[in-house]
C-alpha cells in the first residue's frame, strides 16, 4: 500500500523539479522579472513560497486554484499592479490546480467527463475573457471592481452555509450525470472569467456545481480542479505573451501551490463542509469589500 501511495507521487515530484528548474533559468537568465514589477528579494522569495503553499493547501481542500489567497497579498502587500498580480497568480493557479486535480483523480473524487466538458469549453472562453482582460487592463480600478463583484457571491454565500449548515446526508456519487450542453455552456462562462479575472474560474465553479448541477460536495473539489486547469493554462500563456506576468513570482508561487494542493487533496475530508466554508467566506468577503470599497476611494487595512 506504501509502495503504491510512493509511485503515485512521483508525477508530483517530476512536477516540482520542471517547475524548479524552470525558476533557477528564469533568474538566471534575467527573464524572471518585468521593468515596472517589484523586484523579489530572499525574503519576498520565502514569502512567495510560503503564500503559495497556502494557496495550494487551501485549494486543494476547497477546490479552487488558490488565486484568491496569492491575488489580495500580491497587489495590496507586495506591490503588484491589478493586472499583474490577476496575471501572475494565474500562472500559479495553473500549476495548483493540476496538482489539486491529479491529487484528487488518484483518490477518486474527481469525474473526467464532466472535467473535459468543462475544461474545454473553458478553453474556447477563456480567448474571449482575454481580449475582454486587454481592453480593461487601462482601467486598474474598475478591474479591481470587477474581481470585488465575483468575489462578494461566492463569500455571502458560503459564510451562509457555514453559519447555517444543511442536513443533507454527502452523497457517495462517483460520477456526475448531467446535460452535456449545459456543462459546455457553464464552462465557456467559466473561460471567459478566467481570461477577465483570473480567479473566476474555481469560485465560480465550485457553487456552480453544487447548486447548478447538485454535484456532492468533496466530487465537486476535484472536478472543479481538473476543469480550472485547461483554460487556467492556456489563459497564463496569453497574459504571458502580453507581458503582464511576472515570471520569477508566478514560479515561486507555482512551486508552492503544487506541494500545498497534494497536502489539501489528502486531507479534506477530515474537514466539515460548513466549517470551510464559513472560514474561507470570511476571508472571500474581506477580500470583496477591500476591492469595492477602493474602487470609491475608501481604503480598508
Amino acid at each position: 500500500m506504501k509502495t503504491t501511495q510512493l509511485r503515485s507521487q512521483i508525477p508530483v515530484a517530476v512536477f516540482l523539479l520542471i517547475v524548479a528548474v524552470l525558476a533557477v533559468w528564469a533568474f538566471v537568465s534575467g527573464k524572471a522579472i518585468k521593468e515596472g514589477m517589484p523586484t523579489i528579494t530572499l525574503p519576498k522569495g520565502v514569502l512567495l513560497l510560503i503564500v503559495g503553499f497556502s494557496a495550494g493547501l487551501l485549494g486543494g481542500i476547497i477546490g479552487t486554484g488558490g488565486c484568491a489567497i496569492m491575488l489580495p497579498i500580491l497587489h495590496f502587500w507586495m506591490g503588484y499592479s491589478a493586472p499583474n498580480a490577476i496575471s501572475t497568480t494565474l500562472l500559479a493557479a495553473t500549476f495548483g490546480s493540476a496538482s489539486g486535480g491529479y491529487g484528487h483523480l488518484i483518490r477518486r473524487n474527481l469525474d473526467k467527463e464532466t472535467v473535459l466538458w468543462v475544461g474545454g469549453f473553458g478553453v474556447i472562453g477563456v480567448l474571449f475573457g482575454s481580449w475582454l482582460f486587454l481592453i480593461l487592463a487601462k482601467h486598474v480600478s474598475l478591474l479591481g471592481f470587477i474581481l470585488g463583484v465575483i468575489f462578494l457571491w461566492p463569500a455571502v454565500r458560503m459564510v451562509w452555509e457555514g453559519l447555517l449548515p444543511g442536513k443533507k446526508t454527502q452523497r457517495e456519487e462517483v460520477t456526475i450525470r448531467r446535460p452535456k450542453w449545459g456543462l459546455s455552456f457553464f464552462g465557456f462562462i467559466i473561460g471567459i472569467l478566467v481570461g477577465l479575472v483570473g480567479l473566476g474560474g474555481g469560485y465560480a465553479l465550485v457553487p456552480g456545481l453544487i447548486y447548478l448541477f447538485n454535484v456532492p460536495v468533496y466530487l465537486t473539489m476535484g472536478t472543479s480542479l481538473g476543469s480550472i486547469m485547461p483554460p487556467a493554462a492556456i489563459g497564463s500563456i496569453i497574459k504571458l505573451v502580453q507581458g503582464f506576468v511576472s515570471l520569477g513570482a508566478g514560479l515561486i508561487l507555482a512551486f508552492g501551490t503544487i506541494a500545498g494542493a497534494q497536502v489539501g487533496a489528502a486531507i479534506i475530508k477530515r474537514f466539515k463542509p460548513s466549517t470551510l466554508k464559513f472560514i474561507f467566506g470570511l476571508y472571500f468577503l474581506y477580500v470583496s469589500l477591500k476591492f469595492i470599497l477602493g474602487y470609491f476611494g475608501i481604503r480598508i487595512w
